[in-house]
């Protein structure tokens, strides 16, 4: 094996080692994003989450809350692009627009709500659409506001010969499109709605300005104490911490916010915190071999250095030119002149 070869073969074999490990992290990642989602849909969970974000249901108690949420929430099955939300039955010769949840090979790729469920509100008849969506931390390639907007606005259009007909559009729902965020700077939440602003005169235009609605929650990657103003963060935040053990969520699930813990969720927290644990690792790993490969290359450059500068100093010790000198090394005059200096 030749010395110059010998760098190229450590140079590839820690790159091949990254690129294992940031495939091994990104399959983690994936899984937990999935996880996260089902463990959020939880209905328990949910109910917290519409009782601090829903003007609606404040002040109510959270089984109430649980006990209004229809079925199963779906996750990641409902497509948001246009024209593929809703689908088309045929139910005893009757045409029934639904939910678009078939996960067909034609259906593969699409961007998916995250959670999306229909709630009773307190008079039991009354229905609002809700959707959740989870994000690990603010995305740099987009304003994530710019997509939530997208998102809430096709919850209102795609109800069209869904849940109202024709121009019936005083039966359009109330809808919600609710962020979670991950590691944010700070603790966060805000309500974003339409207002009424009079330009002139104040006539009293009939609608309801309440029907698009749009929640973003920031959490840190610090677990708040326990305190009223924090009761939703304190939740979501022990539900995703990667420093609680298994134990240690479920207790503050289950003791302060009393939900209740069967199997199921069990068994997702735990997987949750196997999966956390893992791309906590993976990362460690892959920082690890990637500071001894840049050390090695780093290595490599400054021997190199040190062989061309004992070669400059020779050069100018036995009476070459500065032309020559430069000739020998591409090195340019000020440069050379430098390192001459520096070398005596």
């Amino acid at each position: 094996m030749s010395a110059d070869s010998e760098p190229a073969q450590y140079y590839f074999f820690f790159l091949n080692t990254e690129i294992k490990n940031a495939i091994q992290a990104a399959d983690s990642e994936a899984q937990y994003d999935e996880s996260a989602k089902r463990l959020l849909a939880q209905k328990y969970v949910l109910a917290h989450i519409l009782v601090r974000t829903v003007e609606e249901f404040q002040g109510m108690e959270i089984e109430k809350v649980a006990s209004l949420i229809e079925g199963d929430p779906y996750i990641s099955k409902v497509p948001v692009a246009s024209g593929l939300t809703n689908k088309d039955r045929n139910v005893e010769g009757k045409r029934i627009v639904g939910l678009n949840t078939e996960a067909g090979e034609k259906n593969e790729g699409l961007v998916r709500f995250d959670i999306i469920f229909y709630v009773r509100m307190r008079n039991g008849l009354a229905q609002m659409i809700i959707n959740v969506e989870a994000q690990k931390d603010e995305p740099g390639s987009y304003q994530i506001l710019n997509r939530a907007i997208f998102y809430v606005s096709r919850l209102i259009s795609s109800q069209k010969e869904r849940d109202f007909v024709k121009s019936n559009y005083n039966d359009i729902k109330t809808v919600y499109s609710i962020w979670v965020c991950m590691n944010m700077p700070e603790n966060s939440m805000c309500h974003i709605h339409l207002t009424k602003e009079d330009l002139l005169g104040k006539h009293n235009w009939k609608g309801n300005l309440n029907l698009l609605n749009i929640v973003m929650i920031g959490l840190t990657n610090a677990l708040p104490q326990r305190h009223n103003e924090y009761g939703l963060h304190r939740l979501l935040s022990a539900m995703f911490s990667s420093e609680l053990s298994q134990q240690q969520k479920m207790k503050i699930m289950e003791q302060e916010y009393h939900i209740p813990m069967e199997e199921s969720f069990k068994e997702e927290v735990s997987i949750m915190c196997n999966l956390s644990q893992g791309i906590k690792e993976a990362g460690i790993a892959e920082g690890r071999e990637a500071g001894i490969a840049e050390g090695r290359e780093a290595g490599i450059v400054e021997g190199k250095q040190r062989e061309i500068e004992k070669v400059i100093l020779n050069m100018h010790k036995k009476g070459y030119s500065l032309e020559q000198i430069m000739d020998a090394t591409e090195l340019e005059e000020i440069e050379l002149k430098s390192m001459i200096k520096k070398l005596k």
